[in-house]
């Protein structure tokens, strides 16, 4: 089996034109490794590639659930080891690209899911008692109990036995993971271009399309560029500082995916040649040469 080659680094960085370069050389396909991707009518805000841009090469995980659909770790997991045993199969070369340092990580190591696992929003409990139910499972354990985003994502953990068992060091398939970097002013100014360009694209139009689903959809109210209108929509917050969060949302996940995949993957970083694109495509097929 040839090397699975993975496209990493923050966002705005350049992976999905690089990896529809690289397929294109390499006679690959490629399967989709960011998590809001996953889902329909999530087009412009998660700056899923059109059907022109992937250039009829092969894209597998995108726009495959409703938003009301829950998908998750476990589901996306199964999903790209099957692919990856189709596409190998055919003797066809794989990348994987996206920002979604979890998703990709379960799927190619050895991460053990319970089947069946399901994720809560805990809507009717107030954060004092979810905590009291985490005490009821890990009576010693201090959490914040502020951070409800935490204090849910734990108890889900706690109350589904999510992870069985890991070991994050043991990789299943042989990889390359390459990742894209750049000068932390010049990916800001993308992150912050990205943004207008979005919005310029029609992304208000896409928002309103999907206005009544927010109430019941857990990626809108969670994915960056999706989960910062929902104010908007119900609670008078202006245009302008739906635009600004989205930015400085965008520019804190860069920093956290920055250190994910500086910790958890084996990842050679390229600097991206902004002058010539071509540069950066080339040092990676050199790389996977070796």
């Amino acid at each position: 089996m040839k090397e699975i080659i993975v496209i990493v680094g923050p966002t705005g960085v350049g992976k999905t034109k690089c990896s529809i370069e690289l397929a294109k050389k390499l006679d690959a396909e490629i399967i989709n490794g960011d998590s809001v991707s996953i889902y329909k009518d999530l087009n412009i805000g998660s700056a899923k590639p059109t059907k022109e841009e992937q250039e009829n090469i092969p894209h597998h995980l995108f726009s495959i659930k409703e938003v009301e659909e829950e998908y998750s770790v476990y589901d996306y997991q199964k999903d790209v080891r099957e692919l990856i045993k189709d596409i190998t199969s055919r003797g066809k070369r794989i990348i994987i690209v996206g920002g979604t340092g979890l998703y990709i990580k379960a799927a190619l190591y050895d991460y053990q899911f319970q089947e069946g696992t399901v994720n809560n929003d805990y809507l009717d409990l107030s954060n004092k008692e979810i905590l009291k139910k985490i005490k009821l499972y890990q009576p010693d354990i201090i959490v914040e109990p502020g951070n409800r985003r935490r204090l849910i994502r734990l108890l889900n953990k706690l109350e589904n036995h999510e992870v069985i068992s890991h070991n994050k060091d043991k990789c299943l398939y042989p990889i390359k993971v390459f990742g894209l970097t750049t000068e932390r002013k010049i990916l800001y100014d993308k992150i912050n271009h990205r943004v207008d360009q979005m919005f310029q694209n029609g992304l208000l139009e896409e928002i309103h399309s999907l206005k009544e689903k927010y109430k019941t959809s857990r990626i809108l109210n969670s994915g960056i560029g999706y989960k910062e209108f929902y104010d908007y929509l119900y609670n008078n917050k202006s245009l302008e500082e739906v635009k600004e969060e989205i930015k400085q949302n965008s520019r804190r996940f860069a920093k956290r995916q920055y250190t994910f995949f500086r910790h958890q993957f084996p990842t050679e970083w390229i600097e991206v040649d902004w002058n010539d694109f071509t540069n950066t495509i080339n040092h990676i097929i050199e790389e996977t040469k070796k």
